[in-house]
């Protein structure tokens, strides 16, 4: 199985987004984060990352006679470049953004199923914006978003910081030609 194909399914991607930020955990640890997702197929897919290379067994430890291993997330391996965005389909990347979307609407629906869940008070944000951009200035605010994430995605795990996931989502609304001052 490829990597698209390995992160085209809505348990795997959320099995990657709770590796992110640096995190080792065991096959039951990531069972805990996903409450709503039963333990036997959090560990088939835990397996089938493992395989392709996605997840890396950081470390074993015999556990009540068994082997229970912790595992951490190859970044490099569990990005999509723009090579490989590129050379998709426009129907996979229907595919992927279906997704990914179910993913989203996963992991909010966990959010919201916790006890003690508080919408207002986490400051949840579920917006959307439209603007008028040249390319150069999409360009811009592409490297300005980069560079805001990449300097909070690079913090570490500590006692009073909360994981949040962020979802940036662009597209062309219109197309050119049907913007503009026609009469």
């Amino acid at each position: 199985m490829d990597k698209v194909d390995l992160l085209l399914h809505p348990v795997r991607l959320r099995i990657v987004h709770a590796m992110s930020g640096g995190r080792t955990l065991t096959t039951s640890q990531l069972s805990s984060l996903l409450p709503d997702v039963s333990k036997a197929t959090v560990y088939r897919h835990v397996g089938l990352l493992a395989d392709g290379g996605l997840l890396e067994i950081e470390g074993e430890q015999r556990v009540r006679g068994a082997v229970e291993r912790r595992y951490r997330l190859s970044r490099e391996r569990a990005m999509i470049d723009a090579d490989t965005a590129a050379a998709v389909s426009n129907e996979d990347h229907r595919r992927v953004f279906a997704v990914a979307m179910a993913t989203l609407l996963a992991e909010f629906n966990a959010y919201l199923d916790r006890p003690g869940a508080a919408p207002a008070a986490d400051l949840v944000g579920y917006r959307q914006h439209a603007m008028w951009l040249s390319r150069d200035e999409l360009s811009s605010l592409i490297d300005e978003m980069r560079d805001v994430l990449v300097r909070r995605i690079a913090n570490d795990p500590s006692p009073e910081r909360t994981r949040y996931l962020i979802s940036p989502i662009l597209f062309p609304a219109e197309e050119p030609a049907a913007v503009g001052g026609e009469n």
